[in-house]
C-alpha cells in the first residue's frame, strides 16, 4: 500500500481543470442547439417561430459572454506535464474571431426568423443547425492542437451542408447541397492524411509542440513532414474558397437560401482563414519557404478568377446578383490571404491585416445579403436588373446597399473599406511581394467596374411596366430584416467614422508572446 501511494504521488495527474468562463461562448449556442432541437418535438406548429427568437437570444447572449474575457489571457484543456501546451486558448485572436462569427450568425439569424416562416423549412432542424454550425465556427479560433481544429472544422461545416439543402422540394437547392458535401468531404479527407504525416512526422499534435519538433525534424522525415503541411493546408483553403478549391460556391449559393448563402460567405470564410492562420503562423512556420509562396500564388489566382468571373455578370441572367456577390466573395478571399502569404516572409503580425480586413468584410457582405434577401421579397428572380430604382421605392435600402458596395470596393464615403484594403496592400509590400500587391492593384480597378454598376443601377430611374415586363407591388420589409440591414448599416458607419477601431488590430500581435 505504501508503495502504491508513492507511486501515485510521483505520477502526475491526468485530470484536466476546465475553465468554464473560457468556453462559454461555444458551450452557450451548443447547448441552445439542443434547446431548440427538445422543444421543436412538443411545441405545436404556430408555435414554431418562438424557435427562432430562443436562437437569437442565444447567439446574443454567447456575443455578450465574450466581455468578461477581453483580457485575452485564459486557457483550458492544457496538458498536466505541459501547461503550455494547451487545447483551448482564448487569447485575443480566439476572441476577435469568435465575435466576427457569433455576431455574423446573429444577423443571419435575424434574417432567418423571416424565411424560415415564410419559406418550405423545418424550423426546429434549422435552428439546431444554424446554432450547431457557429459552435463549431467559434470553437475553431481558439483551438490549439491539430484534432481539435479538425473537429471543429467538421462541425461548422457538415451541419452548412444541410442547411443548404433545406428548402424542401427545391432541385437547385439539393444540387447545390449534393456540390457543397461532396467536394468538402474530399477535401477534409485530404486535411486529415496531412494531419496524420504530420502526427508521424513529430509525435504530437499541440501546435506549439508541432512547430518545436518541425523545427527540428530528422533529415529522414523532411519529406513526409512537407507533404503533412502541404495536404493539411488543402481542407482550410477550400473553405476559404481560394482558387482551384472555389467551384462549388456559385452553386450553392444560388441553391442555398439568401440567408444561408450570406451566413457561408462570412463566417464559412471565417472558418477556413482561421485554420490557415492557426496551422501556418503558430504550428508550420518552419515550413513558411513550402507555404509561403503557395499561398502567395492562390492569393493572386483567387482575387484574379473572383474578380474576373464578377465582372462577366449579365445584369438580366437570372440570380445574377447572387452570383455576383458569390465570385466577389471569391476575390475578396484572394485579398483576405495575401497578409497570410506576407507571414512567411517577414513575422506573423502580419495576419492582423487579414483580421481587420475580415471584420469589415464581414458587417458590409452580410449587409449586402440583408438587402438581397428584403428585394428578393418582391423580385425573387435575384437579377442585378431587379436593383434598378431601388432608391425610389426604398430609399434607406439603397443607400444601405450603395454603401456596402462602396466599401467593398474600397471607394469613399466607403473609409474602412479603403483603409483595409491599404493595409492588406502595406502587408504585400513589407515582405517584399511587390507583384502582389501590383496584381492586387489591379484586381481592385477591376472590382470598380462591376461595383459601382451595380451601385449606379440603384439610384436610376425605375423602369416601366412595359420595359420591366412586371412591376411588383412594395411589400412591407419584416422588422427582422431591417434590423439586419440597420444593424450592419450602422457597423459599417460607425467603423468608416473611426476605423481604429478595426484597424488597430492590423497594427499589433493578436498572439500572446
Amino acid at each position: 500500500m505504501t508503495a502504491l501511494t508513492a507511486l501515485a504521488a510521483d505520477t502526475p495527474s491526468l485530470v484536466q481543470s476546465v475553465d468554464w468562463l473560457a468556453i462559454t461562448p461555444v458551450v452557450l449556442p451548443a447547448a441552445v442547439a439542443l434547446v431548440v432541437l427538445v422543444a421543436d418535438l412538443f411545441l405545436p406548429e404556430a408555435r414554431k417561430p418562438v424557435l427562432g427568437w430562443i436562437s437569437v437570444a442565444g447567439l446574443a447572449a454567447a456575443t455578450a459572454a465574450l466581455l468578461p474575457l477581453r483580457a485575452g489571457d485564459r486557457a483550458t484543456f492544457c496538458l498536466t506535464g505541459d501547461p503550455g501546451a494547451c487545447s483551448y486558448t482564448a487569447d485575443h485572436f480566439a476572441l476577435v474571431i469568435q465575435f466576427l462569427v457569433l455576431a455574423g450568425a446573429l444577423v443571419t439569424a435575424l434574417l432567418s426568423v423571416t424565411a424560415v416562416r415564410e419559406g418550405r423549412i423545418p424550423a426546429g432542424e434549422y435552428w439546431f443547425l444554424l446554432l450547431s454550425s457557429a459552435a463549431g465556427a467559434a470553437l475553431l479560433p481558439a483551438s490549439r492542437d491539430l484534432a481539435t481544429l479538425i473537429v471543429a472544422l467538421e462541425v461548422a461545416s457538415l451541419p452548412a451542408f444541410a442547411l443548404v439543402g433545406m428548402r424542401r422540394g427545391d432541385r437547385m437547392s439539393s444540387e447545390a447541397a449534393l456540390k457543397f458535401f461532396l467536394s468538402s468531404v474530399t477535401a477534409t479527407a485530404v486535411s486529415l492524411m496531412g494531419v496524420s504525416l504530420v502526427y508521424a512526422a513529430t509525435g504530437s499534435l499541440h501546435l506549439v509542440r508541432v512547430a518545436d519538433r518541425l523545427a527540428d525534424v530528422p533529415g529522414q522525415l523532411d519529406v513526409l513532414a512537407m507533404a503533412g503541411v502541404a495536404l493539411t493546408l488543402v481542407g482550410f483553403a477550400f473553405k476559404t474558397a481560394a482558387v482551384p478549391f472555389h467551384f462549388w460556391v456559385p452553386d450553392t449559393y444560388v441553391g442555398a437560401p439568401l440567408p444561408v448563402a450570406g451566413y457561408l460567405s462570412v463566417i464559412g470564410k471565417a472558418v477556413g482563414f482561421t485554420g490557415l492562420i492557426l496551422v501556418t503562423v503558430i504550428a508550420f512556420p518552419a515550413y513558411s519557404d513550402v507555404w509561403g509562396p503557395a499561398l502567395a500564388v492562390l492569393a493572386a489566382l483567387t482575387m484574379t478568377l473572383g474578380n474576373t468571373a464578377a465582372l462577366r455578370q449579365s445584369p438580366d441572367r437570372p440570380h445574377s446578383a447572387v452570383r455576383l456577390l458569390a465570385w466577389s466573395s471569391v476575390g475578396q478571399a484572394g485579398y483576405l490571404l495575401v497578409p497570410i502569404a506576407a507571414a512567411a516572409y517577414s513575422d506573423r503580425d502580419q495576419i492582423g491585416s487579414t483580421v481587420a480586413y475580415a471584420l469589415m468584410y464581414a458587417a458590409v457582405n452580410l449587409g449586402a445579403f440583408a438587402v438581397a434577401a428584403l428585394v428578393a421579397r418582391t423580385r425573387p428572380l435575384h437579377r442585378i436588373s431587379d436593383y434598378r430604382g431601388l432608391y425610389a421605392e426604398r430609399p434607406a435600402a439603397a443607400l444601405s446597399l450603395a454603401f456596402f458596395l462602396l466599401c467593398l470596393a474600397g471607394l469613399p464615403p466607403g473609409v474602412i473599406g479603403l483603409f483595409a484594403k491599404v493595409t492588406v496592400f502595406q502587408s504585400a509590400v513589407d515582405a517584399g511581394l511587390g507583384w502582389l500587391a501590383v496584381l492586387m492593384a489591379v484586381n481592385v480597378v477591376i472590382a470598380l467596374y462591376y461595383y459601382l454598376r451595380w451601385t449606379s443601377l440603384l439610384f436610376r430611374a425605375p423602369e416601366t411596366a412595359g420595359e420591366a415586363g412586371e412591376t411588383p407591388a412594395r411589400a412591407k420589409a419584416p422588422w427582422p430584416v431591417t434590423a439586419a440591414i440597420a444593424l450592419t448599416a450602422v457597423t459599417a458607419l460607425v467603423l468608416s467614422g473611426a476605423p481604429q477601431l478595426v484597424l488597430r488590430f492590423a497594427a499589433g500581435s493578436l498572439f500572446p508572446l
